[in-house]
């Protein structure tokens, strides 16, 4: 029987060679997809294990062992905007733990970088980057140390001592495997786990696949009638129920097992396309990008055997009375409850808005779930929708293409339908991807400061579990190299203020200003001036430390001399530049090298690692756009070629008994146009409803407008599927001759 059915498969011409091919490359993309998917996730989580070490010494992320101790300091650099990781070691002896990526710990004076540092430092000015790390680069760490082939890191050998007189600097015996349960802002190698990355890329998965299968599905659709009626007879002439089942399982089988086997190849050619797009803000390694033995013989048993389901399932009435295909009856029409689906997806992400889950994984269940059960639903209301609009237009209309399409519609809205689904889909991905990403943008770009801030370098005491120490005073030398940095423009000194000189109560806080001399702060007018005739002013450090310019805020005055000012201990050096990369870098690399307990920073900065992974998000965006549109596309090509094809002795009929050529190309139009339009006002409505439901859950952003790319888009997207549509009306003329209306 099964070497019958597989005669059976392509003994029909060209026809049945044609939607198994078809069939065999909708699975292919599927399966390919879903394998590039699955990767993708799985590669977020190697490179997140890979980068847990770099939270060693925070509390609760070692634990102790038998072995020499290991002084311990790690920070957070940045070079034009990029993180750079930063570790400074000291053995006690020759037990002492080794960090992963490395044999031996540095010795005092050497120190190890990442081979992308390692390349920058070769590339860079010593006086920008290089003069920041004593000592000479002795080597570079290993992969299993690093999260990314782009991942900027560094661990320096210091003494003992230098090490002690480090903020943050701690004793530990082992190295961090895993993330600690708690990080207050000081885990430097958390990875994605808890940031909505995550649920991102989990929707994202979610809105890939469900078009994809519904292009799976009408593909294994083609032909559909002239199969039924091809099973019936065989049922007439006395095969079984099983027998029919089995060769409708095998021809669907067949095609199913090849398009697997070739997605698998699609999956391994998309793998270093996969490594390249920064999801996280940065590549991936190609060797992180596959699967686990489970996933892979999963989506190879899993995808023939759904395909031989859905084959059983679309026989349902051969098997059951084969007469039922030759006698064509109006379907029970759908009902309205076909609505719930849809109404309930729209009622989670509604309550998962007010009710924001607790955990990661719970929050990525939440989402996906209801993701795609609003995506499920659309499917699911779609023919009760096409079919109340075909009612409506009806009883308006009084002209016979319009009459006879919406007729047709009424009489079958799920193959009407059907043949949009995939379309409607996109659109609603489409919608709620751009406006989450839009929203994200407009909400985030806020973190790149001011102009004026832009140009500005910050050096702050490293904020530590013990009060920081200031620094007593600025040594005249490093003002004189400061000022004779290119492009250097200004410097103030904020001083500490141990008096309370113009302290403010805020509620149960205290609100103390640091003190600046007016003649320093007139260089840095960014963040305001002085009185007229004053002095030193009180200035809030907030305020100074915000990304926002103030030139004309006026600082009140502090009754205190300019001289018993520059006694005091130095809280924050302030210094602006002509906003020129060198310049920052340089004046950082200065600070970095005469003030290690101070942390150099700028407005690029604080933005740096919120925007790396905006850049994911966009890229994602591209991903799901540049995915979902052509595959509806190629869905509604299939669908109308299909529908087409079966109903063609109907439509040769009509011709026969005089009605024109260009009436039926008008009913096939209506028929296709709109089931479409309707449904994809829809889509469209609930994909600004599901992302703003997400975003006020997920991030407390109201929605905002995604602006001219989606609504470009939108109208592209729905004027290329009226173009497919009107593409396959020539096929009318080839399919409705008077041979076509013949029986059998």
């Amino acid at each position: 029987m099964i070497a019958f059915s597989l005669r059976l498969a392509v003994s029909g011409g060209r026809e049945a060679v044609a939607r198994l091919l078809t069939i065999v490359a909708a699975v292919a993309i599927g399966v390919g997809l879903l394998l590039s998917t699955l990767a993708s996730v799985d590669a977020i989580d190697r490179a997140n294990q890979r980068q847990f070490w770099m939270n060693t010494g925070v509390k609760g992320g070692t634990v102790a062992a038998p072995v020499d101790p290991l002084r311990w300091s790690a920070r957070m650099d940045y070079y034009r905007g990029r993180a750079v990781f930063r570790a400074e070691v000291a053995a006690t002896g020759p037990t002492s733990p080794v960090p992963p990526g490395l044999s031996a710990l540095p010795s005092p004076g050497e120190y190890y970088a990442s081979p992308a540092l390692a390349k920058l430092l070769g590339t860079t000015p010593a006086v920008e980057l290089g003069d920041r790390f004593p000592g000479r680069l002795a080597g570079t760490l290993g992969d299993d140390a690093l999260p990314s082939p782009d991942t900027l890191a560094v661990v320096v050998g210091r003494t003992v001592d230098e090490v002690g007189a480090l903020p943050r600097a701690t004793t530990v015996t082992t190295v961090a495997t895993e993330l600690p349960a708690v990080c207050d802002n000081d885990c430097y190698g958390a990875g994605v786990h808890d940031d909505a990355l995550v649920l991102v890329l989990t929707v994202v998965a979610g809105a890939l696949i469900f078009p994809v299968l519904v292009f799976i599905g009408t593909a294994t659709r083609l032909s559909a009638a002239t199969r039924e009626q091809r099973y019936a007879a065989m049922r007439l002439v006395g095969a079984t129920p099983g027998q029919v089942s089995v060769i409708s399982a095998v021809e669907s089988t067949v095609a199913a097992v090849v398009g697997t086997v070739l997605g698998f190849g699609a999956y391994a050619a998309l793998r270093p396309v996969v490594a390249e797009v920064p999801f996280t803000g940065d590549r991936f390694f190609a060797g992180d990008v596959s699967l686990s033995p489970s996933q892979a013989v999963g989506v190879a048993l899993a995808v023939p055997l759904a395909a031989a389901l859905a084959a059983r399932f679309a026989l349902r009435r051969v098997v059951i009375s084969p007469l039922g295909v030759s006698r064509r009856v109006t379907p029970k029409p759908p009902s309205p409850w076909r609505l719930v689906p849809l109404v309930a997806g729209l009622g989670e992400l509604g309550y998962f808005a007010v009710n924001h889950p607790a955990t990661t994984n719970a929050q990525s269940a939440a989402y996906l779930t209801g993701f795609v059960l609003v995506m499920f639903g659309l499917v699911i209301a779609g023919p009760w929708l096409t079919a109340a609009a075909a009612q409506a237009v009806a009883r308006r209309t009084h002209r016979p293409a319009a009459l006879i399409a919406m007729r047709r519609l009424g009489d079958d809205p799920r193959a009407g339908f059907r043949s949009v689904a995939g379309l409607v889909l996109a659109l609603f991905v489409t919608t709620a991807t751009l406006s989450i990403m839009s929203t994200i943008d407009a909400n985030r770009s806020a973190l790149n400061g001011a102009p004026e801030v832009r140009k500005a370098v910050v050096d702050t005491p490293l904020l530590g579990p013990e009060k920081p120490v200031l620094l007593p005073a600025v040594p005249d030398g490093v003002v004189a190299r400061a000022r004779a940095v290119p492009g250097f423009e200004g410097m103030a000194l904020l001083h500490d203020n141990p008096a309370g000189i113009g302290a403010s109560q805020d509620g149960r806080e205290r609100i103390v200003p640091a003190l600046v001399r007016c003649s320093e702060l007139a260089q840095i007018p960014v963040v305001g001036h002085c009185a007229p005739g004053a002095a030193v002013a009180a200035v809030d450090r907030n305020g100074v430390l915000d990304l926002q310019a103030h030139p004309d805020k006026e600082w009140p005055s502090a009754p205190v001399s300019a001289d018993e000012v520059a006694r005091l201990p130095v809280f924050i050096i302030y210094a602006t530049t002509d906003d020129s990369p060198a310049a920052k870098e340089q004046l950082r690399t200065l600070f970095a090298e005469e003030f290690p307990s101070y942390l150099a920073r700028m407005a690029e900065d604080w933005s740096s690692e919120g925007q790396k992974k905006l850049q994911g998000w966009r890229q994602l965006a591209d991903v799901v756009l540049l995915t979902t549109l052509p595959i509806a596309g190629c869905s509604l090509a299939v669908s109308v070629v299909a529908g087409l094809s079966d109903r063609r002795r109907p439509f040769a009929m009509l011709r026969l008994t005089g009605a024109p050529l260009r009436l039926l190309r008008w009913v096939v139009g209506l028929e296709s146009a709109l089931p479409l339009l309707v449904v994809s006002a829809l889509a469209i409505g609930t994909g600004f409803a599901a992302a703003a439901m997400f975003l006020e859950s997920q991030m407390h952003y109201d929605l905002v407008s995604p602006g001219l790319t989606y609504y470009g888009l939108t109208a592209f997207g729905l004027a290329a599927s009226l173009g497919i549509i009107a593409s396959t009306l020539p096929l009318l003329r080839r399919i409705t001759g008077p041979e076509a209306a013949r029986n059998g």
